[in-house]
């Protein structure tokens, strides 16, 4: 996703940028992948006989809990059987149907999830199922990977007081904190690294912000956590993950009188979970500073600073290393973005001219680049923050890539015509509101061309616009790397043929649908959904759109051995399809 898309998503949608929830896939290991919950688990450790017998507490408590709401004794038997804390998850490819519930003690209060049963079939695959069915694409399914465990970033709002500190996410409505210690979504090195912040706010004296009086020192937490570990085998890099700490603290910058506690906090964080702790492995990766001071609910101010621990963070995502700063925008749940990269990956042709809007740090960019032996690959970005990761990320593809790959910092929705010619495929990646008109009307005017119903301007009026100062910016600001083969140049104008969608808006992608397919413009060819954030009625959306108009009805591929439900998508990563639901 775009990192021109920051603001969107950490301030105007602060409640979603707050509130939806983290975790992995709460898979065999479950026992293994359990983490100290308290300061002074971490403090000291902890035996797998203790971590048993907190799991079991939790689960007491989240039984009463489930007993009230439920008044139903057996219900809460048979869903707690489904997935326990220190329980292996249900499999839905097996004999056994049980649900996969979130089964909370925060659900009642935190906004964060909206649905806490059956997390693995949100309501709206209804909706979507339907909706690619009228446009001849029958095969539409959903993968989820994990349903626990599976944020691996976070924005926490730190509320209370330096002696009951509260870190969680807004009320539904209202700006009261609900504290989520035991967050079942989180991964549990979040939910760690919150408990160790807490102890430092109380061992310090650090207050907590006070949103009435505009005081106090600690704002909000940024918690991403990175499974980027070349030293440990593949299986477990994901429990062992090591989180990234930002600290928003309530000041103009590090050495005004507000920041006196700042460095002190940090100091106390890596002693006790980086690199200081002592008898066990790490959990922090590296503290760093956000200064915020103005009175609104934008989490982020314009200064940073690396403090502790590593300046770099590192992951290892559709076959490719990517650096992210604190900045850049990343995908919470990293699983399920592996799994969308990997089937967006089969969809481009090798060889192919490729050109992504949107492209933030360039994931999905660098990716094709490295597994598809593309010709070239254009990323284009508005955030110039993401020069430095792009920058970073590029110095690590191998040299045996033979691909042209570059980054110009420029607004896609400003003359976007000019950054699709010479394209075969083009990749859109826009924020939860959808692509900008001007994008469409280019996509639209792009396929139109190519079909060869309107013609291309003529080489001086591409010039007299490649003049024009944003285009001259975006090749001033661009980073390069240079393709070794020299490319026989085409003698006709190439126009993109394949127009692939990633979205995380699902209205705005079916209002932008409607306008990229009238008058034969596009026709949907492909499309599949990923459960990116189990507990809400949300899906991200990979479609795939082909130039001009359909030939005909696209046909369903039907496995050996498959068998589908009255509602076809239910789909697990690697594993075929579920078995018939009971009628």
């Amino acid at each position: 996703m775009a990192s021109s898309q920051l603001m969107h998503r950490s301030a105007g949608c602060f409640a979603l940028a707050l509130a939806l929830p983290s975790g992995g896939n709460r898979s065999a290991a479950r026992v293994r992948c359990s983490f100290p919950r308290t300061y002074e688990e971490l403090q000291k450790g902890v035996g797998l006989e203790e971590l048993v017998r907190g799991a079991e507490s939790a689960g007491a408590r989240g039984r009463s809990k489930l007993l009230r709401r439920s008044g139903n004794e057996d219900d809460v038997d048979r869903r707690r059987t489904g997935g326990t804390r220190s329980s292996p998850p249900p499999s839905r490819n097996g004999s056994s149907m049980a649900p996969a519930d979130l089964d909370c003690e925060h659900f009642s209060r935190c906004s964060g999830c909206v649905i806490d049963k059956a997390l693995d079939e949100p309501r709206v695959m209804r909706d979507a199922v339907s909706f690619f069915k009228r446009h001849a694409v029958d095969d539409m399914a959903l993968t989820t990977v994990g349903v626990w465990d599976w944020r691996c970033r976070a924005k926490l709002a730190v509320r209370g007081t330096c002696d009951n500190p509260l870190i969680g996410l807004y009320e539904e409505g209202s700006h009261v904190v609900v504290d989520i210690p035991n967050c079942r979504t989180h991964h549990p090195r979040i939910n760690a690294a919150v408990e160790l912040v807490k102890e430092a706010i109380r061992t310090l004296g650090v207050e907590p912000y006070n949103e009435e009086t505009h005081t106090g020192q600690l704002r909000y937490l940024q918690m991403v956590v990175t499974t980027f570990n070349s030293s440990l085998p593949a299986a477990e890099r994901y429990a062992e993950g090591k989180v990234q700490v930002t600290l928003v603290w309530n000041a103009r910058e590090e050495k005004s009188v507000e920041a006196d506690l700042l460095q002190p906090m940090a100091e106390f964080l890596w002693q006790k979970g980086g690199l200081g702790r002592r008898g066990s492995t790490p959990i922090l990766h590296s503290v760093w500073a956000n200064f915020q001071t103005t009175r609104t609910n934008i989490i982020f101010g314009g200064k940073w600073r690396h403090l502790l621990g590593e300046q770099q963070l590192w992951e290892r995502v559709g076959g490719a290393d990517i650096c992210f700063t604190p900045a850049s925008f990343g995908q919470a749940n990293v699983q399920a973005f592996e799994a969308l990269l990997r089937r967006l990956q089969k969809k481009v042709k090798r060889d192919s001219a490729v050109v992504e809007l949107y492209a933030g740090v360039g994931i999905i960019g660098i990716s094709l680049a490295v597994t598809r032996a593309c010709r070239s690959v254009k990323c284009v970005e508005v955030n110039k923050e993401a020069k430095d990761s792009f920058q970073l990320s590029l110095a690590r593809v191998p040299d045996s890539v033979d691909c042209k790959i570059s980054w110009h910092c420029a607004d896609a929705s400003v003359s976007p015509i000019n950054w699709l010619e010479g394209a075969e495929v083009v990749i859109v990646d826009p924020p939860r509101k959808g692509l900008d008109a001007p994008v469409i009307e280019a996509l639209r005017l792009a396929s139109l061309r190519g079909q060869g119903k309107q013609k291309s301007p003529s080489s001086s009026n591409v010039n007299r616009v490649e003049k024009r100062p944003w285009i001259v910016r975006a090749k001033q600001d661009s980073v390069v790397k240079d393709s070794a083969s020299d490319w026989q140049e085409e003698v006709d104008v190439i126009w993109p043929d394949t127009l692939i969608y990633v979205s995380c808006g699902w209205e705005s992608f079916k209002r932008d649908c409607a306008a990229l397919i009238e008058g034969d413009a596009w026709h949907l060819d492909d499309a599949h959904a990923f459960n990116f954030f189990p507990g809400t009625d949300s899906i991200e959306t990979l479609a795939v759109f082909k130039r001009g108009k359909s030939t005909g009805t696209k046909s369903s591929k039907k496995k050996a051995g498959r068998r589908t439900g009255p509602i076809p998508f239910h789909r697990k990563v690697g594993k075929g399809a579920l078995p018939k639901a009971k009628q």
